[in-house]
């Protein structure tokens, strides 16, 4: 039996159980007409398509990119974002003796004080174009050199902000990061002491993503662009993509069950409607494609007697059972072959 009969097997079971009638086939062999009591309750279409296998991996709704932040200054912790929060540009990420750490965006850490006589570079750019965003500057030429017009701007944030209006910007007021944050974990209590680089916060950014420790031996299951269908918490079908595939495997598990993985992470067509984090979610990937092929509902499958499955072909009032050879599984639907069959003729299904 094929791989794909496995797959399906608990499927198939259980829909023959639900038959009224066990089909049999009689000694006119297979193909034989044999009149159908009670009559079928429901018929589908056989239909000829390529058929995607699937399998269903385990995954976990989060957030992209999770990452550190450092407070930048010394003294007390007086106030600190939430978990949960969402932090834009400009706005605190903590403060330290009252004194804000603000994000701003850029790829570039804060690696230096910025202020009048230091050398170019981008992160004075990086500084400008957001002192520009924040509405400061209306005299301020955005590019990498710190001036006099860059140093006025400055000092009209750090009013704005309450901070002392030095004129230069260093990491105890500044965190740079790629785009809004969404804090993951708080990890300075208010009240507690804090010094430059101590660890305060863990953000991702705001984008949902699936998340898949897959298994190596699957790996050949994700490749970079290939379509998944994700099922959410309560049920929710949201179709993705494949959008990183680790290149490193990782251990998991202990002894026995110890094994070795690969980080996949998958971006969803729509926003999903649950906000949880970290909620597991079920990940249908496609293994291999079959082309061109016969294809029944899964619930026409009839366990036979002497083995093996049938369908009951339905037509012009009669019906009869044919011997089938399954093949692929994938969408509900499963591949078949068998003497006479074709695509548009009937066969019987389960009522719903």
């Amino acid at each position: 039996m094929r791989k794909g009969l496995l797959l399906g097997g608990g499927t198939v079971l259980a829909v023959a159980a639900t038959w009224t009638a066990v089909a049999v086939l009689n000694d006119g062999g297979p193909g034989a007409a044999t009149p159908t009591k009670p009559p079928v309750p429901a018929t589908a279409e056989i239909t000829r398509q390529d058929l995607v296998e699937t399998k269903t991996v385990d995954g976990a709704l989060t957030y992209a990119g999770e990452r550190q932040i450092a407070s930048g200054a010394s003294g007390t912790v007086t106030w600190i974002a939430a978990q949960g929060a969402v932090i834009r540009r400009g706005r605190p990420l903590l403060k330290v003796d009252r004194r804000p750490l603000v994000l701003m965006y850029g790829k570039l850490p804060m690696y230096r004080t910025l202020q009048q006589g230091v050398s170019d570079g981008p992160d004075v750019e990086q500084l400008e174009r957001n002192l520009k965003a924040l509405g400061y500057g209306d005299y301020l030429t955005v590019d990498d050199h710190f001036s006099y017009a860059t140093e006025q701007a400055v000092k009209d944030w750090q009013d704005g902000r309450g901070l002392a209006e030095t004129g230069r910007v260093d990491a105890a007021q500044v965190a740079f990061q790629p785009a809004a944050v969404r804090v993951t974990e708080v990890r300075a209590a208010v009240g507690a002491r804090t010094a430059p680089g101590g660890q305060a916060l863990t953000v991702s950014g705001i984008r949902r993503l699936v998340h898949v420790d897959l298994d190596t031996g699957d790996q050949t299951l994700a490749r970079k662009g290939a379509g998944v269908t994700v099922t959410l918490p309560g049920g929710e079908r949201v179709t993705g993509r494949v959008t990183s595939v680790g290149t490193v495997a990782e251990s998991s598990g202990q002894e026995q069950d110890a094994g070795t993985t690969v980080d996949v992470d998958i971006t969803l067509a729509k926003p999903p409607r649950t906000k949880l984090d970290q909620a597991p979610v079920e990940v249908e990937m496609a293994s291999a494609r079959h082309a061109d092929v016969l294809a029944v509902p899964v619930e026409a499958l009839l366990a036979l007697r002497e083995g093996g499955f049938g369908v009951e072909v339905v037509a012009g009032g009669s019906s009869r059972i044919v011997a089938v050879e399954t093949g692929a599984f994938g969408g509900g639907l499963v591949e078949i072959k068998g003497e006479g069959l074709a695509e548009g003729m009937k066969v019987g299904v389960p009522a719903r």
